[in-house]
């Protein structure tokens, strides 16, 4: 579903509050052959969907741990400061050598937190202090689908709060702003064009959202590779990378956004990806990354406020729905898919088996206990509503679970992907014509302010 030197950065729009997140339960992010290398922190409870934001629910991959018992921590525990830590493919330690390198590089380097309310997640990545007041480089699927981003300063210890300037979803980069900082130590920045095959590298990073920068070192073993990278949470289920250096550096969860390092101790790229839990013990590769000259010429877009058909400045567009997926624009067959994801069935003449149908709440803060709509509205073609988040443009407007939109600025609205696009084309603060047909039959236009959302 996705992580430049004298940046200045773009205006930001303002996220609103949200509602404190329920305990995290801990399972991991990576699936698949090669995967982005974010760390879950807690799960959602979707299978495939949106909100628009749009926006997707989680995955059924994340959602297979147990629930959380109430006194359950937030986070995982930081490693003691004492703690000295290893390279993650081997237990001997560093050499002084290594070591010299970590504590080149360390000091700029941040740990990035971020909650996930519409998916009932939380996640933990890594990132690359730019600019000394606070430009922040990383992975686009760190700060995928986040409502909130915390994040914490190797250099200094202090933990800011942080407002996504704009990211690229294709290139998988995204910039932050970290709230009121100055003076930070930024990271040296190394030529990437100059890498070699052979050369002995160190990948850095939060390695499984342990809140501590744990090294791991090895030696670049391809050039300009191209790979399709997953990731089980967020709306982003896949994405072609091409370009990336190719290591056998053990880069894991919570590696994304971090460093790899030469052995001059300079950045020449980012951790982006690595093998997942399904991948053949055959093959020696352990990670990809992002070269940094690449990384950095999208930032400078990104912080000159270059908005195209791949990089969004600020935050997109939010109505506050949770959509299905597919390419089917009927809304029965929608609601029978997300009905099937969720392990459900029909019955009882509605959709959704299980606890899923029936009367839900009339709005959602999360996707927690989201389901498909007991009863939808009649029409052959349209976005089917799973559901409206509390307090968003859409259940303001009127929209709830069941309804169907039909139309937006007289466009038709078809697949869920089709409310997806039109709606993306737009900027926080628009003011969109939206028609609907509700549960029971009515049809309805009216006026809906789009709000700034989770970036995508």
């Amino acid at each position: 579903m996705q992580d430049y030197s004298g940046y200045g950065y773009g205006s930001t729009s303002p996220m609103p509050p949200m509602p404190p997140m329920p305990p995290p339960r801990p399972p991991r992010r990576r699936v698949g052959l090669l995967s982005y290398v974010a760390v879950a922190l807690a799960a959602g409870a979707l299978g495939a969907g949106s909100v628009v934001a749009l926006y997707h629910p989680s995955s059924p991959a994340a959602a297979a741990a147990p629930a959380p018992s109430s006194s359950a921590p937030a986070a995982p525990a930081p490693l003691p400061s004492s703690a000295v830590p290893v390279p993650s493919s081997g237990g001997s330690g560093l050499s002084a050598g290594e070591q010299a390198i970590v504590n080149k590089v360390q000091p700029g380097l941040v740990l990035i937190n971020t909650t996930l309310q519409y998916n009932s997640e939380q996640a933990a990545g890594t990132g690359m202090v730019i600019n000394p007041d606070g430009v922040v480089l990383t992975n686009n699927h760190v700060i995928e689908d986040s409502t909130s981003i915390s994040v914490t300063d190797e250099g200094n210890g202090h933990t800011y709060q942080a407002k996504v300037v704009g990211y690229d979803e294709t290139g998988d980069i995204a910039v932050l702003k970290l709230q009121g900082a100055s003076g930070l130590k930024t990271v040296p920045v190394g030529d990437s064009s100059s890498v070699k095959s052979g050369a002995s590298v160190v990948a850095m990073g939060n390695a499984e959202g342990q809140s501590a920068i744990v090294p791991a070192v090895g030696r670049v073993t391809g050039l300009n590779q191209t790979i399709t990278a997953s990731d089980a949470g967020g709306s982003i289920s896949s994405e072609t990378l091409h370009g990336l250096i190719e290591v056998n550096a053990d880069v894991v969860s919570g590696d994304s956004g971090g460093p790899l390092v030469n052995a001059s101790g300079q950045v020449i790229g980012i951790d982006t990806a690595g093998n997942g839990e399904g991948f053949s013990a055959q093959q020696s590769t352990d990670g990809f990354a992002i070269p940094i000259n690449t990384a950095l010429l999208l930032a400078s877009r990104i912080t000159g406020g270059q908005a195209s058909s791949v990089i969004t400045i600020g935050y997109p567009p939010f109505m506050g729905v949770y959509i299905g997926s597919g390419s089917n624009a009927s809304p029965k067959a929608q609601a029978q898919q997300q009905s099937s994801s969720l392990g459900g069935g029909f019955g009882g003449g509605g959709f959704g088996g299980g606890n899923f149908g029936g009367s839900g709440p009339s709005c959602y803060t999360s996707d927690r206990n989201l389901g498909v709509p007991s009863t939808i509205a009649p029409v052959s073609s349209g976005t089917l509503i799973l559901g409206v988040i509390c307090s968003g443009p859409a259940q303001g407007a009127g929209i709830t679970a069941g309804s169907v939109i039909t139309a937006v600025n007289g466009q038709a609205i078809g697949a869920p992907g089709s409310l997806t696009k039109i709606v993306g084309k737009y900027h926080p603060g628009t003011t969109i014509s939206v028609t609907w047909v509700s549960p029971s039959g009515q049809r309805t236009t009216s006026r809906l302010g789009l709000t700034a959302g989770p970036p995508l």
